[in-house]
């Protein structure tokens, strides 16, 4: 095990509580919690986990994840169901484009509204796992640059 702290994979309990850790390992270990938050606070029941969903039509999100989790095992098909194949695999990598600008398009409006409610780069850029204030600046700056290329 690597005797400088910054390299270890689990955070030393000795450390320094007045050292900010590397913003990235900080990140990763908020991501089971950051989970369970939302799903608790707005995925309790039914009605909260309805809105998650296209209800009558699949969305490409929804899509790519479902032929990953079937390629994967994490979802098991249900009888009757055609295993996924060349074609399927296809349609989902066809996706990801769309996945992805819907993916920069929600981050961006997630940034623009925590910039709107007070929060501060240094905030914003430590929710996101960026070491600096201006990390998360230009961050936003190349998805507004990107959405508004792919939009128009």
């Amino acid at each position: 095990m690597p005797t400088n702290p910054e390299q270890s994979p689990v955070p030393d309990a000795s450390a320094d509580p007045f050292t900010q850790p590397h913003p990235e390992q900080a990140r990763a270990q908020r991501v089971y919690a950051s989970l369970m938050r939302i799903a608790e606070r707005h995925g309790a029941d039914g009605a909260q986990r309805a809105r998650q969903v296209h209800p009558s039509v699949l969305g490409p999100h929804e899509a790519v994840r479902l032929v990953s989790f079937l390629l994967s095992g994490a979802a098991k098909p249900v009888d009757g169901e055609a295993e996924v194949d060349h074609a399927d695999i296809t349609a989902a990598l066809t996706l990801l484009p769309l996945v992805r600008g819907e993916l920069d398009e929600l981050e961006t409006g997630l940034l623009q509204m925590a910039r709107g409610r007070g929060m501060t780069w240094p905030e914003v850029a430590f929710g996101l796992g960026l070491g600096t204030p201006q990390a998360a600046r230009q961050r936003y700056e190349r998805l507004v640059s990107r959405t508004a290329a792919e939009g128009g």
